[in-house]
Order: C-alpha cells, then structure tokens, then sequence
C-alpha cells in the first residue's frame, strides 16, 4: 500500500459534518467497494455507529469518515467529493486506480 491514502475536499467535508450533526446516532459515515455495478465495482455510503479496529479513520473538521481496509485496497490515492449542480447532490470519488466508470459516477473497474 502506498502512502496516497485518501482524502476528503472541503465541499465533502462540509457535508458530511452536515448529515452527521443532523443524525446524532450515526458517529462517521462509511465508504466501502462492493463487487457489482455496470463497471465492476461500486462504491457505498453508510451512516454507521461505531468503527472496526482496522477501518482508516479520516478526519476533517466535524466529518469523520471510515474505510475498510478490503476497500482501501481499490480506493488508496482517491479524494471523497461532494458535488451539488443542476444535475442534483452526489458524493463522488475521484479514483486514479479507475480505468473506466460508468455514468451513474458510483460504478468503476480496474
């Protein structure tokens, strides 16, 4: 594993803080890689409670996000965003281990 990691730009950042102030219950929200998806894989959000022992642990501010070490393996050198235009609300994540996509912005091989 390199030393890329993952990181998390102010837009994401501020939203998540958002969604986790508004749902006091939920501790961080959750990114993982499920097998599936038009492309391969795809991405999940999950607000959760508590943290695994070996989840990467980023925080930024009042936004705490968590990643699987299975998902970090696809994931490492990707930055979590959050995109709000015309087309509506989304998280996205830029992957530079992605070699295609597909449309829906959650889907990706490698």
């Amino acid at each position: 594993m390199s030393d890329k990691s993952v990181t998390i730009s102010d837009a994401a950042a501020r939203r998540i803080a958002s969604i986790l102030s508004s749902s006091p219950e939920k501790q961080a929200l959750r990114v993982s890689v499920e097998g599936g998806g038009c492309s391969g894989f795809s991405y999940k959000f999950d607000l959760v409670e508590d943290q695994q022992d070996d989840d990467l642990v980023l925080q930024r501010d009042s936004a705490k996000v968590l990643i699987d070490q299975l998902s970090l393996v696809y994931m490492d050198g990707s930055e979590i965003d959050f995109i709000d235009n015309l087309l509506g609300q989304s998280f996205q994540i830029r992957n530079p281990n992605a070699v295609a996509s597909c449309g829906c912005g959650t889907s990706f091989s490698i």
